[in-house]
């Protein structure tokens, strides 16, 4: 443990250096000048430091609130080295910061005895610093050891669905960026962005409810059919509502709500405007956008203009307008992200119409 050591007197210095050198584990830094002692304080936090009261330049009370004033130096113990023994004095230097005094001339008995103190209080400290910082480490490390299996469960489940959906493809990959892209662009924080790109892939996981004469119709669906294929929105929430982990709970809300309309004529619950919530708004435009961008069997996949067309005008009516303006601003990231995710033998579609 390092001592620093101030004091103008070069016999005090000595004296003050041997006796703490002799203690174990410990070794002194000595300066003369004050100022060069700050100096050296700029890049180093010492364990224990005793300042002479009386030095040219700048006195020890002063040096003592310049050292209090720096957060580095909270916590450690500063004693003032002092032949003066009025009270004013010491209050003053007390309400400055200093730990302690040693009245001169110093004693070795007293000196050896408070700076053996003061150093187990230090190595208490750093040893309280210490064990807080594995604690946190461990905390990090346990959190992310959860979250890493919130992830695996979340892309089991999704799995389970394209199972079920073969025409899902790489389109839950595509959309779950695009609402992170939404997300970001209207101004959400960093952990509810990448929160929404993670739930973002279970809103059709309703879909494992639904038979496959509906799910795998070629063609396009009857309107008894399409109400049937409606139920998924409802079986999604009802899979995923009630958890305790909070992706699954985002999850719900997002597969429950992302078929809801702007103007209140979508399903399954006709909410409208505000009232639908945030990130399922956000996964409606990035899921439909990709839906109409890609191929299905009973569609060929539309141009990228022409989707982007298709969301301007929804504006307002299916869609939240923030929503889709905050979309088309990052158009430049649709674009590769779009790029960057063909489904195998899909070729990129021409940004034409």
């Amino acid at each position: 443990m390092r001592v620093l050591i101030v004091d103008d007197d070069p016999t005090n210095l000595d004296v003050m250096g041997a006796l703490i050198d002799r203690l174990d584990d410990c070794s002194s830094v000595r300066f003369s000048d004050p100022l060069a002692a700050l100096a050296w304080l700029g890049t180093r936090v010492p364990d224990l430091m005793l300042i002479d009261h009386m030095m040219p330049e700048l006195d020890g009370v002063t040096m003592i609130g310049i050292l209090r004033d720096d957060p580095r130096f909270a916590d450690v113990p500063i004693v003032m080295v002092t032949a003066n023994r009025f009270d004013d004095l010491r209050v003053e230097a007390l309400e400055r910061g200093a730990t302690d005094f040693i009245e001169k001339p110093v004693r070795v008995g007293e000196l050896r005895a408070r700076a053996r103190n003061l150093l187990a209080l230090r190595r208490s400290q750093r040893l309280l610093r210490d064990r807080a910082a594995l604690l946190a480490d461990e905390v990090a490390r346990a959190t992310a050891d959860i979250r890493d299996r919130e992830m695996e469960l979340i892309v089991r489940l999704c799995r389970a669905a394209e199972f079920r959906d073969p025409e899902t493809g790489l389109h839950i990959d595509r959309m779950a960026q695009y609402a992170e892209v939404i997300a970001e662009r209207l101004g959400l924080g960093r952990e509810r962005c990448r929160d929404i790109r993670i739930a973002a892939p279970m809103h059709d996981i309703g879909k494992i409810g639904i038979p496959d004469m509906i799910l795998l119709k070629p063609g396009r669906l009857s309107e008894t059919e399409f109400q049937l294929m409606r139920q998924h929105a409802a079986i999604g929430h009802s899979i995923l509502s009630g958890s305790r982990v909070p992706l699954m709970q985002l999850g719900a809300v997002i597969a429950h709500c992302h078929h809801e309309r702007w103007d209140g004529t979508g399903y399954p619950r006709g909410l409208s405007g505000t009232d639908i919530p945030l990130e399922s708004r956000i996964v409606t435009v990035a899921d439909v956008f990709d839906a109409l961008t890609s191929a299905r069997p009973y569609k060929e996949a539309w141009s990228l203009d022409r989707a982007r067309s298709f969301l301007e005008a929804g504006r307002g009516t299916m869609f939240d307008p923030d929503c889709v303006d905050a979309f088309l601003n990052r158009w430049e990231d649709v674009l590769r992200i779009h790029a960057a995710n063909q489904d195998p033998m899909e070729p990129a579609h021409s940004q034409l119409a």
